[in-house]
């Protein structure tokens, strides 16, 4: 595992899209050979994806022969609902690149049968042979997508029923009202994520600083979920100098000088 440090938000934004642009210019996809990308959605990918469109608005990458898996979405909500990671989706990437409607793969939380919805959503995956890179954020309590603390590290794609912490997070999208948050959600699985050849994942702001020091510090576990990136063998932990506010300093030395 790699940690990646830079002082602002902005800075690891631009150092997270132009590593996404420079992985998919080196593979050279095509209309056979397609780039996978798993996204994920939430405040932590807004500042890559505007990095993103703009590297697009200047030619330097397309995502004409990218195929995206993206990490979840709430159970029950509509997918024109302005909440939902369908609309976030569009709004902050989607609607501004030339990613093909085809290639875009995001959960049905409204499909008649969930479970099946899971396991199609793997099969689909393995039938691209895979994701190349995923990219990711950190929760404030350690997660990885919506794998909740407890979570098993070997899960795959399924319904969830959502902690309180991650309700009352999310509930600042929902006017500040729990109750409007829903209590479900479809989310790839731990082992889904970290089965991609290299994982990314962003951490900001020093309320992620406690979990942080859990996640490259202490040992796996599943009441941390991201720790599960220590045994990944190309695994990224891009972060501003506010998140490493709890690591020793000889951590951040470390990581600092081997860059």
């Amino acid at each position: 595992m790699e940690l990646v440090i830079y002082k602002t938000y902005d800075e690891i934004s631009r150092w997270t899209a132009e590593h996404i642009a420079n992985r998919i210019n080196d593979f050279n996809p095509s209309k056979s050979r397609p780039f996978v990308l798993g996204l994920p959605t939430g405040s932590s990918p807004e500042g890559t994806y505007r990095e993103l469109v703009n590297l697009h608005r200047e030619g330097k990458v397309s995502f004409e022969h990218v195929v995206t898996f993206n990490m979840d979405e709430y159970v029950g909500l509509p997918e024109d609902h302005p909440q939902s990671y369908h609309s976030f989706m569009k709004t902050h990437f989607f609607d501004h690149v030339n990613v093909k409607k085809g290639n875009i793969h995001i959960p049905n939380g409204n499909a008649p049968g969930l479970e099946k919805e899971c396991q199609d959503y793997e099969e689909k995956i393995r039938n691209y042979g895979g994701i190349q890179l995923f990219l990711g954020g950190m929760g404030a309590d350690g997660h990885i997508a919506f794998n909740v603390p407890g979570s098993s590290l070997s899960s795959r794609t399924r319904v969830i029923n959502l902690n309180f912490e991650t309700i009352l997070a999310n509930s600042r999208f929902f006017g500040n009202n729990v109750k409007k948050v829903p209590k479900q959600a479809i989310t790839v699985g731990v082992q889904t994520v970290f089965d991609a050849r290299e994982v990314v994942v962003i951490v900001n702001g020093y309320k992620k600083a406690r979990a942080l020091k859990k996640v490259v510090e202490e040992g796996i576990s599943h009441m941390w979920t991201l720790s599960a990136l220590q045994m990944h063998p190309h695994g990224i932990i891009v972060c501003d100098e506010e998140s490493t506010m709890e690591l020793k300093v000889g951590t951040v030395k470390y990581f600092t000088n081997n860059r």
